[in-house]
């Protein structure tokens, strides 16, 4: 890598950085939704992040709104902010996918496909991907989207990051 290019990749690590930060000082979508149609409970006991996240699906499938509310980690609480600001909107079909292919990147994977025929853009979440460098950090980034997966499959035990 050329001194220019690892300058840009140091800028891009600061940008992330400073998107997780604001995240974590100013997460989006924070606090219960009242009138949730799918929700998940979330814990991380290794570093004491606990997180309840809400969900309001229509009956087409499209997530309507999405909230959550508890205490974690930076890292835990910018996590479950991006994902609100992110499958708003969304389909849970879509939203599915988009957690398969966040999982794995989180995990080292390489590319952002989650085995399905298009490659899906992360956009922000990409601020996250240095987790996988730190193998207890990707258990504080992943809590809230296991949360998602948990709430649109409707299970109602706690997610547990052990």
């Amino acid at each position: 890598m050329s001194g220019k290019d690892t300058s840009k990749a140091a800028e891009l690590r600061e940008l992330y950085r400073e998107l997780i930060l604001d995240h974590a000082r100013s997460p989006r979508h924070f606090g219960k939704l009242k009138d949730a149609t799918h929700s998940a409970e979330g814990i991380n006991p290794l570093c004491g992040d606990k997180l309840k996240m809400y969900f309001r699906i229509l009956d087409n499938g499209q997530i309507d709104d999405a909230r959550f509310e508890g205490s974690g980690c930076a890292i835990s609480v910018a996590s479950a902010s991006l994902l609100t600001d992110t499958v708003i909107g969304m389909s849970t079909s879509e939203a599915l996918h988009f957690f398969a292919a966040v999982i794995s990147r989180f995990c080292g994977g390489s590319d952002a496909n989650d085995g399905a025929s298009t490659v899906i853009d992360l956009g922000k979440i990409r601020a996250l991907e240095g987790v996988k460098e730190f193998p207890s950090r990707v258990k504080c980034a992943s809590l809230a989207w296991h949360a998602l997966n948990s709430a649109i499959h409707q299970n109602t035990q706690t997610v547990s990051t052990e």
